[in-house]
């Protein structure tokens, strides 16, 4: 095999290191901790330390309180998601975590019946709220009607970059990337599929599927997965049929030569051919649509799951595919 070597851990924070010659990535490797000091992003307060941690410091910028107690299971959650959420808002917002067993005064003021609780305040005064464990994107949203937009995660950053970086070609930068966002975020399935991408790209099937097959428990049937899973039957089945100048000549010979056309679509995809390969068994469906059990539009729906459903491939084959199909 030509192209880079990985070598593959038995977890995702030790997956893909790249070789020593790989170039250092330029994100952040992992969310930083709260900070110390007078200007904490996030703290635990007192009722004593209610005013200046909250009333006041949210005169300059919007603090969030999570009232909160040691058995509230939900708390646990959703914890977790706030603290994550306010340091990728890098500064727009604070959060400040109240214990409600030690200190259920100001709850009580604020008319808190269950936690977790969430009040936003701005100004010195309260100004939203919510009550519940609510998932990462909807937090977001909440903090973002308070500080406005805060931006990508350092994770997201890095898979944006490493997806640039696979595109150049530049396999070890993408695997070093995609495996420092799986570091920060173990179950993000775009940078686990990314890095299952790397390995394609560098023909390492079977790393490939040792990637995917990690996957958090639930993960499998993200569309993300299914193409790439998509992608790898693909690559395996063109390195298994050689030489595409063997089948144009036998399409040359016979247009009618389904087997061979069928077999240059497959490799011409695998070599960035897409619209080529999309007319061979485009007409391998307009001269016999049941060839081989309807094996080329089966073929057809194959791709489109490999590039995904908004790919600019994707829809010129479906428009051509129902041309012929509707005709």
């Amino acid at each position: 095999m030509t192209g880079p070597s990985f070598s593959f851990g038995n977890s995702y924070t030790g997956a893909a290191q790249p070789a020593q010659t790989a170039k250092a990535p330029t994100a952040p490797m992992a969310v930083p901790a709260p900070a110390t000091g007078a200007n904490d992003l996030i703290k635990e307060t007192t009722t004593r330390d209610f005013m200046k941690d909250v009333i006041e410091a949210s005169r300059q910028v919007p603090v969030l309180v999570d009232f909160w107690a040691d058995w509230c299971g939900p708390c646990k959650q959703l914890t977790p998601i706030l603290e994550k959420v306010v340091l990728n808002a890098k500064g727009k917002v604070r959060l400040v975590k109240m214990n409600i067993d030690k200190y259920p005064e100001i709850a009580g003021q604020l008319g808190v019946r269950s936690i977790p609780a969430v009040f936003a305040f701005k100004g010195g005064q309260p100004v939203d709220g919510f009550m519940g464990a609510l998932p990462e994107s909807q937090v977001q949203q909440f903090i973002e009607r308070l500080a406005g937009p805060v931006g990508p995660t350092d994770a997201e950053a890095m898979i944006e970059e490493a997806k640039l970086a696979l595109a150049e070609g530049d396999l070890e930068a993408a695997a070093q990337l995609f495996g420092g966002a799986l570091q920060t975020e173990p179950e993000n399935v775009a940078a686990v599929v990314g890095l299952a991408d790397v390995f394609v790209a560098a023909k390492e099937y079977g790393e490939a599927r040792t990637v995917l097959a990690q996957l958090p428990a639930g993960k499998e049937t993200d569309p993300q997965v299914a193409g790439v899973k998509a992608r790898i039957d693909l690559e395996e089945q063109a390195a298994k049929l050689g030489d595409p100048v063997a089948f144009e000549a036998r399409i040359a010979h016979d247009a009618n030569d389904h087997e061979a056309r069928f077999g240059l679509a497959l490799i011409l995809n695998a070599r960035g051919h897409r619209e080529a390969a999309i007319d061979h068994l485009i007409d391998i469906v307009r001269r016999k649509r049941d060839w081989n059990e309807d094996a080329a539009r089966k073929q057809l729906v194959q791709f489109f799951e490999a590039w995904g459903p908004k790919d600019e491939m994707t829809l010129y084959g479906r428009r051509r595919l129902s041309s012929v199909l509707f005709s």
